[in-house]
């Protein structure tokens, strides 16, 4: 569970009681919304450096496919295709014969 999610479980009353975060009152709420939508408002941007070094650490992260994985995958899309397409071009080859019965 990652910050976000374990903040909004809090604010909702299904948080557990052993995190870090401890719970706002309810009185208070009004006064902590106002200065953290200033903090998100008031942000710096990110530099291209730092964008980069951020993409590249997710990407690390990423659970890419093996090469036997992706051939397999690109084979049943390729064949899902196939399929699909000759249902399609059946049926448009059989309306358009049943349409041309009809109106000769």
């Amino acid at each position: 569970m990652n910050r976000q999610q374990r903040r909004s479980a809090q604010r909702s009353g299904q948080g557990s009681e052993d995190t870090s975060v401890a719970p706002v009152p309810a009185e208070d709420v009004s006064e902590v919304r106002p200065r953290a939508a200033q903090a998100v408002t008031g942000r710096r941007r990110t530099t291209p450096r730092q964008f980069l070094h951020e993409v590249n650490v997710e990407m690390r992260k990423v659970a890419w496919p093996t090469r036997s994985e992706t051939i397999n995958y690109s084979s049943v899309v390729l064949v899902t295709l196939i399929l699909v397409m000759a249902l399609i071009f059946g049926l448009d080859t059989g309306f358009s014969q049943v349409s041309l019965y009809l109106f000769k």
